[in-house]
């Protein structure tokens, strides 16, 4: 055999080699398929959400000063002005992630009436978070505004991957995408665990400089909304707008008996509460 040919065979079985080697590439995302969509890390791929699970805002009840405030920075954002990353912390089943999603319900409506491009949800999981990079790169060049939702977002012990958020928020040299914004949900104010902080605090050289690297990550959350137990006023309020908007026709001194009692059983009040057992009433009734 000829050295040409030789070579030319050799040059060839390095190059598929390295096609092998070689990362998938990745197609850019249909935009236009959904409202919402799904970040799968694994084939890292946006999957559509034909219908998004959420509550209208007029069903959220006892949130009306964190509600205004969201929807105020989202409008923002939306509309190419001046907005911040958002922190929604506190007690669970309070309609944090229920807010998120009413907003961006709100604010894509009012863009389509307006002939602008529509505000885009896109849902990550916090295990996915180091993959943040990869999906900020195909959201740059998009012409939405993208609105992204990591929900229930905390980290324990061992897991670092928080370090990949904060370079994405604030601190890279790329540094976050102009058309994306990201909002949060967490029982955690600070998103690290207690113990997580004790044991920086217990082990380091010097615990105030360990404990304020890790409590600086919700630092770079501009807005931080915070979601507190509610009254008993609140939570029959929630029933009571709940059972309205399904038209449950039912006494309203026995909704209310009922209610209270069917939250005694759970140990709390809280919206998500009051959600199952007009779930649960509905059902009773045949609606």
């Amino acid at each position: 055999m000829p050295a040409t040919d030789t070579r030319d065979a050799l040059l060839e079985r390095i190059a598929d080699a390295l096609d092998r080697m070689a990362p998938p590439r990745v197609d850019a995302p249909d935009f236009e398929a959904a409202d919402a969509f799904v970040w799968r890390a694994a084939e890292k791929s946006l999957h559509p959400v034909a219908k998004v699970s959420r509550v209208a805002m007029g069903l959220l009840k006892g949130i009306d000063r964190v509600r205004d405030q969201l929807l105020d920075n989202t409008t923002r954002f939306a509309r190419g002005r001046p907005a911040n990353n958002a922190l929604l912390w506190g007690a669970r089943g309070m309609g944090k992630s229920s807010l998120v999603k009413a907003c961006h319900a709100e604010v894509a409506a009012a863009l389509e009436k307006e002939g602008k491009p529509k505000l885009k949800l896109i849902e990550i999981h916090r295990e996915d978070i180091e993959t943040l990079p990869i999906l900020m790169g195909l959201l740059a060049a998009a012409p939405f505004p993208f609105l992204l939702f990591c929900d229930d977002l905390s980290f324990d012990l061992e897991d670092t991957s928080y370090k990949s958020l904060k370079a994405v928020l604030d601190g890279g040299v790329e540094g976050r995408p102009e058309n994306v914004l990201l909002y949060a949900t967490s029982n955690r104010r600070h998103l690290l665990a207690r113990e997580m902080i004790e044991n920086e605090r217990s082990t380091a050289i010097n615990p105030g400089e360990a404990v304020e690297e890790k409590v600086s990550l919700s630092d770079r959350f501009g807005l931080w909304l915070g979601f507190h137990r509610c009254s008993q006023d609140e939570y029959l309020e929630m029933v009571r707008g709940y059972a309205q908007s399904l038209g449950l026709g039912i006494d309203p001194e026995e909704l209310r008996r009922q209610a209270l009692e069917w939250a005694t059983t759970r140990g709390s009040r809280s919206g998500r509460v009051a959600w199952q057992f007009i779930q649960e009433t509905a059902g009773r009734e045949g609606q």
